[in-house]
């Protein structure tokens, strides 16, 4: 018996996806076969590649708020098809939440992911009427504020610090201007920002909680362009425009607020010498060498300026440098090589009549990445590739001048090297189902040269160890496997999967609620373990009346080790032996993610709703029982509706709610050397009261057909003038001694604004 196999050929149709407007890449524009019911998405970058069997095909591209391009192709070899796609004509009813498609929830093999961008949060209320991305994502589930106006986020029960945040892939330590009341992220500058809550695949790593991966602008490569806008504390411009038509383009945007320039013309000089702004920068530009080869160059420079008359100052920020280079080797292969440098730093001041002191603080990164993506037919997508991280932490240095200098002191400067290895692979199994599975190998080395102290259980030293230059201490070696399971149970709906393994290596330091620029980075050390969190998460996904509403339900359970806290009375602050301050333990978040969202309409919005916890357990803190967590909220609801009423008006409306912090109040008080001091009990033992408020806006579009447009935009912050509650404290009441009283302080009430918005 003779068995003759015919194999089809298969060739490769793969290229870029581009606006047709401006020429930027798609980010997650769709690529279909229709005949075959297969598919691609592209990357971050706009490629795509699709392997299809020779023959006659027909591919339909898709992107949201763009029209559908259809083409017939011939695949006979490997073709390269390059795709301008133009924005529809209606933009109404345009995708609030998601840049994806509108059926991308059931079929993708991601888990407890969102994407904005800018587009999609023009008409969302805001204070002071600045858009900011960070704090629309504070309205989707899962996700919180950390405190009032604040632009910080607690994910899934982490402190805010277990988020990685990525600037066209440099980390930014500092997220927040004005001590967190606007983001560091001008959405002027921003293209795409897309966070991981669930399943978070392996080319990413060093957090435990969530990463936010934002992409900044390209450049528009045909026409020079700009928009800005006027608002009552800040202002903003960008430009972009091609220096090469067609092959090369560049960026540039920056913003300031100017609160300072009108505290100067007040005439108490007690008010008028103080300072309060801040500024940002950002530019890009890059250059097609070939079809094949395209460079990359994109850097952030954000300040934030503070001055009390001349006693008293802060300064803060961060600098950002992306060196990439994409090269196409095939249809197939795809490699995005990084160089990236990241400084965060502080400059604190105090000054008498006498002397000046002066306190400055740092952490610097500079990095290099290999980022391979391999497409060997349209059921397969590997990914994988190499990182390697210096870490360089100056922890403070304190200067002094004037009459009578105190001695200078400068902690010492530590240093580490984080590598890692990464290899995922997406594969369709079938139409039904897909499974995404991988695994990231990491290692830390503490770096010489270094002291290393060891303590008793008191906390005292009883030896110490100095490593010279050129040593690794000591090493920590470990492996973190990801796997999510897709399976279709339907057309419209579809069940997850998933199991995420993390580790952290760096640690905040902070004994705020909502952090501040003082707060201290350390590196994993003898005694600093790396954290490590275990996440497992299932949900089901179901879309109906054509895509146009969607619900979902996702449900998680962590378990985190290694968890620092402080020792009751802790110091903390320029504290060399920082160490024998801390204590560890474990943790545990849990809960359940709903959401219903319309995308489709006049009226669109969506409705999410989070019931969670998060607990801690340490074994000097409680009596080792365990408590709950500072961002321990047990019910957050976030209700958002726009409404476009024609291609001039839109009107917009958000409602939040959420439990209060866990925070620790005194339980009573006790008399001693002729002092009443406060009596303490539990840790986080009571709670903040409840967090609700609601937020109105309303956007005219003042010439939206002619070349020059232009739009105000109305909001209303805290419409009803809810109280709520930043801080609280307690005093001894002046009459009696005996009555302690507990003094509430709120930041805003009703907070109306306007903001003139141009483009041309």
């Amino acid at each position: 018996m003779s068995i003759v196999v015919f194999a089809q050929e298969k060739y490769t149709l793969s290229g870029y996806v581009r606006d047709a407007g401006d020429g930027e890449e798609l980010i997650g524009a769709t690529i279909n076969a229709i005949d075959l019911k297969t598919g691609t998405t592209t990357n971050q970058y706009g490629f795509y590649s699709l392997t299809l069997p020779a023959g006659k095909h027909l591919i339909i591209y898709r992107y949201l708020g763009f029209k559908p391009t259809e083409l017939e192709i011939n695949i006979d070899r490997n073709v390269t098809i390059n795709i301008e796609m133009k924005p529809s004509s209606r933009t109404l009813g345009e995708v609030v939440v998601s840049g994806q498609a509108s059926d991308y929830q059931i079929r993708s093999a991601e888990m407890g992911v969102n994407r904005l961008t800018p587009r999609n949060i023009q008409s969302i209320p805001v204070l002071f009427g600045e858009q900011d991305i960070l704090k629309t994502m504070q309205l989707l589930p899962g996700i919180t504020a950390v405190g009032e106006g604040n632009s910080g986020l607690y994910v899934r029960g982490g402190n805010a610090c277990q988020n990685l945040i990525l600037l066209d892939e440099a980390p930014v330590y500092n997220a927040s201007h004005l001590l967190g009341f606007f983001s560091a992220f001008n959405s002027d500058a921003i293209k795409d920002v897309k966070i991981m809550k669930g399943f978070i695949p392996p080319n990413y790593g060093g957090r435990l909680s969530s990463v936010l991966d934002v992409k900044m602008k390209e450049g528009n490569n045909k026409k020079l362009t700009g928009t800005g806008g006027i608002g009552l504390i800040s202002s903003h411009l960008q430009l972009e425009g091609p220096f090469h038509k067609g092959k090369g383009s560049f960026m540039v945007t920056g913003r300031r607020t100017y609160a300072d320039l009108f505290l100067k013309i007040l005439p108490d000089t007690n008010v008028n010498s103080n300072v309060l702004f801040f500024y940002d920068f950002n530019a890009k530009a890059n250059y097609r060498i070939s079809e094949n080869d395209r460079i990359y160059i994109s850097g952030y420079l954000g300040r934030d300026v503070f001055r009390v008359q001349k006693y008293f100052g802060i300064d803060w920020g961060n600098q950002t440098l992306s060196l990439r280079w994409n090269h196409l080797f095939s249809g197939c292969l795809f490699l995005n090589t990084s160089l990236i440098y990241s400084n965060y730093n502080y400059n604190f001041n105090i000054t008498s009549e006498e002397n000046r002191f002066d306190l400055y603080s740092a952490i610097r990164d500079v990095n290099w990445k290999e980022d391979f993506q391999f497409y060997p037919s349209s059921s397969h997508t590997l990914r994988f590739g190499f990182k390697v991280n210096y870490h360089w932490f100056m922890p403070g240095e304190v200067s002094s001048s004037g009459d009578f200098p105190a001695n200078d002191m400068k902690m010492e400067t530590k240093y580490a090297l984080e590598n890692a290895l990464y290899l995922s692979h997406e594969w369709k199994v079938s139409s039904g189902l897909t499974l995404h599975y991988g695994t990231r190998f990491s290692s830390f080395s503490i770096m010489s040269p270094a002291h290393i102290y060891h303590f008793n259980d008191e906390g005292d030293v009883t030896d110490t160890t100095w490593y010279p230059k050129h040593n690794i201490i000591k090493t920590y070696w470990n492996i973190d496997p990801r796997i999510l399971l897709n399976i279709k149970t339907g057309i419209h709906s579809s069940v997850k999967v998933s199991f995420t393994r993390m580790h952290q290596y760096l640690h905040l330091l902070s004994n705020s609620s909502s952090g501040t620029p003082l707060d201290l980075w350390i590196p994993s050390s003898m005694i600093v373990k790396p954290q490590i969190a275990n996440q497992i998460s299932a949900g089901y996904f179901h879309n109906f009346k054509e895509n146009s509403w969607e619900i979902s339900v996702e449900a998680y359970n962590k378990n985190l080790t290694h968890q620092i806290d402080y020792k009751n009375g802790a110091d903390i602050f320029l504290n060399e032996l920082v160490e024998s301050q801390l204590v560890f333990g474990s943790g545990q978040a849990y809960g359940i993610e709903l959401l219903i969202r319309k995308n489709k309409g006049l009226f669109h919005g969506w409705a999410s709703y989070t019931l969670a916890r998060s607990l801690r357990s340490f074994k000097d803190i409680n009596q080792g029982k365990t408590y709950p967590a500072k961002q321990d909220r047990i019910h957050d609801i976030s209700l958002v509706g726009i409404y476009d009423l024609n291609n001039k008006w839109s009107f917009s409306a958000t409602w939040v709610y959420y439990t209060g912090n866990a925070v620790t109040f005194p339980s009573g008080k006790y008399f001693i050397e002729n002092q009443y001091v406060n009596y303490y009990t539990e840790r986080n033992g009571y709670r903040m009261p409840p967090y609700h408020r609601l937020d109105l806006g309303a956007t005219c579009r003042l010439n939206p057909e002619k070349k020059f447009r232009s739009s105000l935009n109305f909001s209303i912050y805290n419409v009803y003038a809810r109280k709520n509650a930043y801080s609280i404290s307690f005093q001894t009441n002046e009459n009696d001694p005996w009555i302690t009283e507990a003094v509430k302080i709120y930041l805003f009430s009703i907070v109306p604004t306007v903001t003139y918005n141009f483009k041309f």
